[in-house]
């Protein structure tokens, strides 16, 4: 009878030192302090002091479902606080012609059935497609359907269809790299001027009086 009483103290006492670890954690957690606060005519739980009014809950009032209202997010909400700054999202990446399309292309620029115009156009492109796949610009699919059809363009008859096509390619490029939008316009500037001087000595040709000095 002895040895039974004592076997079952020594279970009760477990069981005692048991229930006191696992109950510990839990009333430690709900020891806090937590604030009653009234913002904007709602009441909003604080781990921190009301900004303006409000009081500190006992810890016997405390109930499990202050937990939700506790969260930084329902706390920053209540409070008007602008929300957390969220993590930049990575710039999407380029879409760019693949090794089978720029071997076709490096072909097609060095046909002699090309005129300059045609064959820079073409040599350009490749450029370009290098610098989209070495991640300069921002493409996407779309971009490089214009840029073929510019291409399929270039052995075309007619100047003006050559011409256009040309333009809203490197319209498409300006767009979607600015650094290549900036040598595109230079090159075009540095064309016009060459333009205007041969235009200027033509008409000197045309009349060598007007330039010989009198």
């Amino acid at each position: 009878m002895v040895r039974i009483l004592v076997g079952d103290m020594r279970w009760a006492g477990l069981l005692m030192r048991l229930c006191l670890a696992l109950c510990l954690p839990v009333s430690s957690t709900w020891a806090q302090q937590v604030w009653k606060c009234e913002v904007a005519g709602k009441v909003v739980f604080s781990d921190k002091p009301c900004p303006q009014t409000g009081k500190p809950l006992a810890e016997r009032n405390l109930q499990p479902n202050v937990v939700d209202a506790m969260k930084p997010e329902v706390v920053d909400a209540a409070m008007g606080r602008p929300p957390a700054a969220s993590v930049p999202q990575a710039p999407a990446g380029n879409a760019c012609p693949g090794d089978g399309e720029l071997r076709g292309m490096e072909t097609r620029g060095n046909s002699t059935t090309l005129g300059d115009a045609e064959r820079q156009f073409l040599q350009d492109e490749m450029r370009r497609v290098r610098q989209c796949r070495s991640g300069q610009g921002r493409y996407r699919e779309g971009d490089w359907d214009i840029s073929r059809e510019a291409q399929a363009a270039q052995t075309q008859l007619s100047d003006r269809v050559r011409d256009a096509a040309r333009q809203r390619a490197e319209a498409m490029h300006s767009a979607a790299d600015p650094e290549e939008g900036d040598r595109i316009a230079r090159r075009r500037i540095a064309e016009e001027r060459l333009a205007r001087r041969q235009q200027r000595q033509w008409q000197n040709g045309q009349n060598p009086a007007a330039s010989s000095p009198r």
